[in-house]
C-alpha cells in the first residue's frame, strides 16, 4: 500500500552517512508530556509502508523541529507506548 504524498507534512533528516532523507509525518502523539511524530520515508511521490520512525518534535509559532531520539532505551519506551496506542 502506498500513500499519496500531498496528504502529509514532510521534513528532511540526515543519515549517519550525511545523506538527506525526506520523511512524511504519519501520526502525532504525546508521551510523558512531550510531543512526538511517527514518520515514514518518502520514495518519489509516495510514502513507504516499510517502517515507522519515531522523532521528538518541538513546535514553534510558525514551524516545528524534529529531533532524533539518541538514547536507545528512551526510543524503545516511546516506540512501545506508541504501539500500545494503535
Amino acid at each position: 500500500m502506498s500513500n499519496e504524498l500531498k496528504e502529509f507534512i514532510t521534513f528532511v533528516v540526515n543519515t549517519k552517512d550525511g545523506d538527506e532523507v525526506e520523511m512524511a509525518v504519519i501520526d502525532q502523539f504525546e508521551f510523558e508530556n512531550k510531543g512526538y511524530v511517527a514518520a515514514a520515508i518518502v520514495e518519489g511521490d509516495t510514502v513507504s509502508d516499510e517502517g515507522c520512525f519515531i522523532y521528538r518534535v518541538k513546535v514553534g509559532e510558525d514551524d516545528f523541529k524534529v529531533e532524533k531520539i539518541t538514547n536507545h532505551i528512551d526510543y524503545q519506551r516511546v516506540a512501545e507506548a506508541y504501539m500500545e496506542m494503535q
